[in-house]
């Protein structure tokens, strides 16, 4: 498999590295840690319906993320097939308290194609994170088709997250984008630093 270059953090641009100890943690808890994958795609589904249904008029973002919720929904069903092939349940749905801390930090009040353009870069950094994670999972899992299996969302995840930086320099200007991307990372950083490190989170 050729992989793809995403420890630079030139590529995803992410100011902390995943715990170490993450993915060993991770491996022991497959039932929990597939169980959060599935929701994760599930909501990442969702919040591509939610801008399509808030921001039609911006005909870009509709025609960018209609096929991502197909392709969302898809992995959803690929983790669920993943779990019943290894006779394990999905089980309930999680408070996503990493989402939960990113959606803090959206600035309220906003001019209506800023506020897309803030929406746009908190899906972008989610996806980074995911990305990052699910390369973390395709290296460090023993079995081999797991390993396969994270490859291959974590090319999908990359993709996301260019983009969506992408679609937010069509709306502003590609210097101030950045620069609330910046921002971005760093609130991102500093969450990340007060969280535990758990194996049956994605985030």
């Amino acid at each position: 498999m050729e992989k793809l270059d995403i420890k630079n953090k030139q590529v995803l641009g992410l100011q902390l590295p995943t715990d170490p100890r993450w993915v060993n943690l991770a491996s022991m808890q497959m039932e929990e840690i597939l169980t959060d994958h599935a929701y994760c795609e599930q909501k990442a589904a969702s919040a591509c319906i939610s801008l399509i249904q808030a921001f039609p008029d911006y005909p870009e973002v509709v025609e960018a993320l209609a096929p991502i919720v197909t392709e969302e929904w898809g992995h959803f069903r690929q983790v669920l097939a993943e779990l019943n092939k290894r006779n394990l349940h999905l089980g309930r749905q999680r408070k996503d308290q990493y989402v939960h801390a990113l959606n803090q930090y959206i600035t309220k009040g906003l001019p209506r194609t800023e506020a897309l353009v803030e929406r746009l870069l908190m899906c972008a950094l989610i996806e980074a994170r995911s990305a990052e994670r699910f390369r973390l999972l395709s290296e460090q899992l023993s079995d081999e088709h797991m390993q396969v299996f994270y490859y291959k969302f974590m090319v999908s995840e990359a993709g996301h997250y260019k983009l969506f930086l992408q679609l937010c320099k069509l709306y502003m200007p590609e210097e101030k984008v950045m620069q609330r991307w910046r921002e971005w990372l760093a609130y991102e950083k500093e969450i990340l630093k007060d969280f535990p490190t758990r194996g049956d989170r994605m985030h």
